[in-house]
Order: structure tokens, then sequence, then C-alpha cells
């Protein structure tokens, strides 16, 4: 499985990654992205998503009891858990299920809170494994963390809207919807949307740029990482822009995109410890 494909905004055991921690990056994605497909990939029934997505369950708790698991990408977080980093548990593991399985039967979000708190579980705990690998615990990094990784978990929506759409699940609020007094039918593709993803983005975009304070704390390698994280997910936003918030054009991240991640990357690295403009 290449993980790099599936997070193509975020630069998972990049360069960047260091090389102590670069092992237990590539296993918590690829147990992330594992439970993901299971969720969300292929044609098979719900209940059998839900039942496989059981399993990994059971599974990581009893990795985390010291006993034995039966699926590989459970098994490879072995060493993470023997290496008795401080802020690792089972329960980030967890809480990636119990939202990989809302996504099973969910199809809809009725308020921004509703996602906000899908995003605590899909997106978040990734983020507090990583800073846990840096030793990076206190208050205020954690919620920092929390805004980058639930802005890339937005933008990652916003990115993959008509994707999405084409399956059935919409994860633009309903009350947006009701407010601007547009009809979800045809998303992505009727004008009156981009209103709509106009007001997602920069709520998504302030969301990051407030999480961008949490680069510097970092230090070394892993601080340019993030910036380039951030960086990755700022893009995205300035290309949905582009095309007039019609995100029936899905963006994607170029060759020709390097010289302005590495622009906002510098900018996120001089100015982390200010209000990022």
């Amino acid at each position: 499985m290449n993980v790099d494909q599936h997070y193509e905004n975020f630069p998972v055991a990049s360069f960047f990654v260091p090389h102590q921690i670069r092992a237990h990056v590539v296993a918590i994605y690829r147990f992330a992205r594992y439970a993901d497909d299971i969720a969300d990939e292929g044609d098979a029934s719900d209940q059998s998503r839900l039942s496989q997505l059981a399993l990994l369950h059971a599974d990581v708790e009893a990795l985390f009891r010291f006993e034995t698991t039966t699926t590989p990408v459970v098994g490879a977080l072995t060493p993470l858990r023997d290496a008795a980093i401080s802020g690792i548990s089972a329960q980030p593991f967890l809480d990636l299920l119990s939202a990989f399985s809302q996504d099973v039967h969910v199809k809809r979000y009725t308020t921004f809170d509703n996602l906000i708190d899908y995003c605590r579980r899909s997106a978040n705990p990734v983020g507090r494994l990583m800073l846990a690998l840096v030793a990076v615990q206190d208050a205020a990094s954690i919620v920092a963390s929390d805004q980058i990784c639930t802005a890339l978990q937005l933008i990652n929506f916003w990115q993959d809207a008509a994707i999405d759409a084409s399956r059935g699940r919409i994860y633009v609020p309903q009350h947006d919807f009701a407010r601007l007094n547009v009809s979800d039918k045809n998303f992505p593709r009727h004008p009156d949307h981009r209103a709509l993803m106009q007001a997602q983005c920069e709520r998504t975009r302030a969301m990051m740029l407030a999480g961008a304070s949490l680069i510097g704390v970092l230090r070394g390698r892993f601080r340019i990482e993030i910036a380039f994280t951030v960086a990755g997910g700022l893009r995205i936003l300035e290309k949905i822009e582009r095309n007039q918030f019609d995100v029936s054009i899905r963006p994607t991240l170029r060759w020709y995109d390097a010289p302005r991640l590495l622009f906002l990357a510098t900018r996120a690295l001089l100015n982390s410890k200010q209000n990022f403009p």
C-alpha cells in the first residue's frame, strides 16, 4: 500500500520526518489508511465493513493488553507500543475506528459542531500521536495540533466533495445549506453551491492559520515537515478559490506548485510565533 498516494496533502514519511520516528509514523498512517479504506472503498456491505472495523477494534485492544493480534497493520504497531512513549495508548486508534465506523452509516451532518466532532476522532488523534512521538504534550500545542488536523480533514472534504457526493455523502453541514437557502440537490454542481463552499473554505483557512502557531513550538526537521503540511492545505484552498469555489473541479498538488509551497512553508516558519497572516 502506498501511503503517500492516499495522503497527498500531507508529506507522510517525507525527508523531513526525523529518522528516529519514521517507522512509527508509517505504521500509524498504514493503520489509519487501512481502516479508512475498509469504511470507504470497494463494494462491501455496510454490515461487512462494520464487522471488519470491529475486528480491528478488538485487535487494537488486544495489542495494548500485550496479547496476540491477527491483523498485520495492528501488529505493525507493536514497536510503537513497546517504545513506552508518553501519550501513546490504544485510545487514539480506537477514536479513529469510531470515526470510520460512523462513516459507514452517517451520510449527512446537521451542524458544523457535528462535523467537528467527527474530525475530533477522524483526524485529531493522528496529530496527537505525532506530538507524542516528538515529546510535545503541552495543552496549547495539542489545541494547535487539533486545529491543523481538523483543517486538513475539512480541506480533504472540500477537495473530494464531488467524489463523496457521488457516493451519497455530503460533509457540508445541512444547517449551512439552509442558512444560505440552497438545496443539496446536485451538490456540488449548481452555481449556488459556490457561495456555500466559499464560506466553508474561509472558515477552514482561519482554523489552519490559527493552528500554525504550533510550528513555533516544534524543533528540527519535524518543524519543517509540519510547515509544509500547513502549506499543502493552504495551497489546496487557494486552488479551490482560483476555481471560483467550484469543487466539482478537484484540486490537486502538482510538481509546479513547489515554488508556492516553499513560499507558504517559509512564511509559516517565519511567522509561527506570531499570528500567521
